[in-house]
């Protein structure tokens, strides 16, 4: 074969291989690409308002290597429940949580993570069961900051419209409002069939997972919101999962549904 023959070939190859890798960035990705909420840095909920961590005494700020990564919520003085995702590759050892306080990066206690039992039916391919337990080193100090949250039964149903309030120090995408905070956005459910259809494109909705937020978009959780907690009247009823974009309209934002694992919950903290 003649250098030229050879070098045009290996053009025609390395176009092959462009081409290819051009067609798997174009494509909508399933769910861990449409944007999982979890990131280093600490921002917060969109179209939220900011509160005291007293008003929702549960909430922790899951720390990786003593930064901002996530949310959580205390279930009782040794236990925490995040999102999979939030876990996914990371050594216990580089996993602290902060409870009690307002400030993601300051304030309150913080306790290194002795173990990590992450749902084994989660799939990053699809974040399905994206839920994480996370045992800790030391036993929470409960007081008028820090108060574990309530939990639904197995399979216990949430109504469609119903409000519930999401927190955290994820992504404002807005300039002007501060990171250092804990904020929150009150969002109803929304009808599990009307969600799965949103997201048609990306997958659908499966049934471990329960979606919240305004047709018209405008109030959501986003990056570094992960794993945190979606509440009504005092029961911790979703886990900060996925979703596309943030407070777009016509896609709510995706939460795993504390209600299709209970049981697991219960097997594997006692809680």
């Amino acid at each position: 074969m003649s250098i030229k023959i050879a070098a045009v070939l290996t053009l025609l190859t390395v176009v092959a291989i462009s081409a290819e890798a051009q067609n798997r960035l174009i494509q909508p990705l399933p769910r861990f690409f449409a944007r999982p909420r979890y990131a280093v840095g600490g921002q917060r909920v969109v179209g939220g308002f900011e509160i005291d961590v007293s008003e929702a005494p549960y909430q922790v700020s899951l720390q990786y290597y003593n930064r901002h990564n996530c949310g959580g919520s205390v279930l009782n003085s040794k236990w925490v429940l995040t999102a999979a995702h939030c876990t996914d590759g990371s050594p216990p050892s580089a996993l602290s949580v902060r409870y009690g306080s307002s400030e993601h990066a300051s304030g309150g206690t913080v306790v290194p993570v002795a173990r990590v039992v992450k749902h084994p039916r989660y799939s990053s391919a699809t974040i399905d069961y994206d839920f994480s337990l996370l045992e800790l080193e030391g036993e929470v100090s409960f007081s008028e900051l820090v108060q574990p949250v309530a939990l639904p039964e197995q399979d216990e149903a949430v109504e469609d419209g119903t409000l519930t309030t999401v927190s955290g120090w994820g992504n404002t995408q807005s300039s002007s409002e501060s990171n250092a905070f804990l904020r929150a956005a009150n969002v109803p459910t929304v009808n599990q069939n009307e969600c799965d259809t949103a997201y048609e494109d990306f997958g659908g909705v499966t049934d471990r997972m329960l979606c919240a937020g305004y047709k018209q978009g405008g109030k959501d959780a986003c990056q570094g919101d992960s794993g945190g907690p979606l509440v009504t009247e005092g029961k911790l009823v979703g886990v900060v999962s996925w979703g596309y974009g943030c407070a777009k309209a016509g896609y709510p934002g995706v939460y795993s549904r504390v209600a299709s694992v209970r049981d697991w919950v219960r097997e594997n903290s006692g809680v």
